[in-house]
């Protein structure tokens, strides 16, 4: 019996650092629903709905797209508004009425009237982008419009964002499915469910079997001047929900589930590179004292987003020169190279942001460190939202400086794919839409006067490994924090855009780019009281290798 619970013991921990792929639903879409509503929708207007073709081509099949020659016609009306419209595979909804356009074209009205005549007041598309997992789309509704919405105080255009996906990621999401209905909108969207998570109110509901969102980031707390309220993004949201019309898609081929299966991973083990397990955070580092989130996703086959090797994943708040996320530090430091620790652990730092530590391995998660963002994935429903990447080194400014210099090492785009992101803005998000996948990965800390001048705007197309900044130290200022990328992963699912734990998919991005395998180093086992007589043991090392193969 000992011999078999050992032999168990060793297989477990042999299998510990293996990384899974995530499993991914695919939709069925209902288009006979999706041509009986656009029939509908134009029906009012009896010049535009006759020159449209709603008999079924029942000599093809329902996913070819000639089967249904109303799409077909329609596309061929919206696409100088939203190029590429026709590539996605489920109908594109937006708020857009599109029988007031075709009318318009047919009665010899001007071509210069805006988008935002046939927008509800919304603006033209700040970003479409239509691919095969299906589409995604950004409008801004402008401060003058202000009919039938309540006063408020926010100085800046609202993003409405809107995605309608073939493709869900299966995740363990604790709050899946909750949210309030929305009376208003109830005839109109019968399953419509409203929540606020993660910095969004978020509107979703199914249409024709597939799954769309609404969202718009927002505070759930008392609005800013430059910071929209939760509450007055309802009915901007709400605005936006009861201008949506079917505006284009076409059929394609029925996608399989992908279900999950072991991530592909160099063999030849590295000499050097080494990571602590997923979900180990620095201790007491958690939102009042949770733990972090272990995750063992592979979410995407990514190229690691900084240049070259070697790059460090760490704590930026919990280790060294970090402020440690206004806990208070003990005692303050008083200048470079002063020792102190962070309130709540008890390890020791340095002041010094060039400290050896930062620029060594082993890695180490900080999905769920203390923030104030919310993170579905974390125990205590905040977390950091993302991993932090220190680049190959740190060059010290002058001599006695207790920073690192910015701007040295480049920033790539982990696959090919269309950039989000509005001009001025600290974040450039890179959206990936294919037959497989349908995810979002964001970038943060790079300098925003830099992607202004280096076109990193919405809708430039990017490939795998093109550069697209530099690491730099950006946050609200220059110098507002360390010298670091933090980099994130969204998935899209049933309840919207998701952030996940990256800590693995760079872990295994990392290694590909070294060719070599990490070294997972061995969480120590938990203290147990020893038995009467028995003689004491030499405490266990947590950097060294632990016997059985778990690192």
């Amino acid at each position: 019996m000992l011999a078999a619970s050992v032999l168990c013991t060793v297989a477990s921990a042999a299998a510990a650092d293996e990384f899974r792929t995530v499993p991914v639903s695919a939709m069925r879409v209902d288009w006979r629903a999706a041509v009986d509503q656009l029939k509908a929708e134009i029906g009012a207007q009896p010049a535009v709905a006759a020159a449209f073709s709603f008999t079924p081509q029942r000599r093809f099949r329902g996913s070819d797209p000639r089967a249904w020659p109303a799409l077909l016609q329609l596309n061929a009306a919206t696409s100088r508004l939203f190029p590429g419209i026709s590539r996605s595979p489920v109908p594109v909804l937006l708020p857009f009425d599109t029988a007031a356009l075709l009318t318009d074209r047919a009665t010899g009205a001007p071509e210069s009237l805006s988008a935002a005549h046939y927008q509800s007041g919304f603006r033209a598309a700040d970003l479409f982008e239509a691919g095969a997992a299906g589409y995604d789309a950004v409008f801004s509704l402008p401060v003058a419009i202000t009919d039938g919405l309540p006063a408020r105080l926010f100085a800046k255009p609202v993003e409405v964002q809107i995605t309608g996906s073939l493709l869900t990621y299966d995740i363990n999401d604790p709050l899946a499915g909750k949210g309030e209905p929305v009376k208003a909108l109830a005839a109109q969207y019968p399953d419509l469910r409203r929540t606020i998570r993660e910095g969004h109110v978020r509107y979703a509901f199914s249409r024709f079997g597939v799954p769309y969102v609404v969202a718009i980031q927002c505070l759930d707390a008392t609005p800013r001047a430059r910071r929209l309220g939760c509450r007055e993004a309802s009915p901007i949201a709400e605005r936006f929900l009861k201008a949506l019309r079917i505006v284009g898609g076409e059929p394609s081929r029925p996608r399989s589930y992908l279900p999950s299966q072991l991530a592909e991973r160099p063999s030849l083990p590295s000499p050097e590179f080494s990571y602590r397990p997923s979900g180990e955070i620095i201790e007491g580092s958690g939102y009042r004292g949770q733990p972090g989130h272990p995750d063992f996703t592979v979410y995407s086959q990514i190229r690691f987003p900084l240049a070259q090797a070697p790059a460090f994943a760490n704590s930026q708040s919990f280790l060294n020169w970090g402020d440690c996320f206004h806990r208070g530090r003990v005692p303050p430091p008083s200048g470079k190279g002063a020792s102190y620790r962070c309130k709540g652990s008890s390890k020791s730092l340095l002041f010094d942001e060039a400290a050896g530590e930062n620029y060594a391995y082993p890695w180490q998660d900080n999905f769920c460190e203390a923030r104030d963002f919310g993170v579905g994935q974390c125990a205590s429903g905040f977390g950091h939202q993302g991993q932090d990447i220190r680049p190959p080194a740190c060059t010290q400014r002058n001599a006695g400086a207790d920073r690192c210099e910015p701007n040295k090492y480049k920033v790539v785009a982990v696959r090919d794919g269309v950039l989000l992101r509005a001009p001025k803005q600290q974040a450039a998000t890179l959206l990936i839409n294919t037959n497989n996948e349908h995810i979002r990965f964001r970038y943060m800390h790079m300098s925003p006067p830099q992607m202004d001048q280096d076109g990193v705007l919405s809708g430039r197309r990017v490939d795998e490994g093109e550069a697209i900044g530099l690491v730099s130290n950006y946050q609200d200022y220059f110098g507002g924090t360390t010298t670091h990328l933090h980099f994130d992963v969204q998935v899209f699912t049933r309840d919207g855009w998701l952030w996940v734990n990256p800590y693995v998919t760079l872990i295994s991005a990392y290694e590909r780019l070294l060719g070599q395998r990490g070294r997972e180093i061995a969480p120590a086992p938990p203290a147990v009281a020893p038995l009467a007589g028995a003689v004491p043991q030499d405490p266990v090392d947590p950097d060294a290798p632990q016997e059985g193969g778990g690192d």
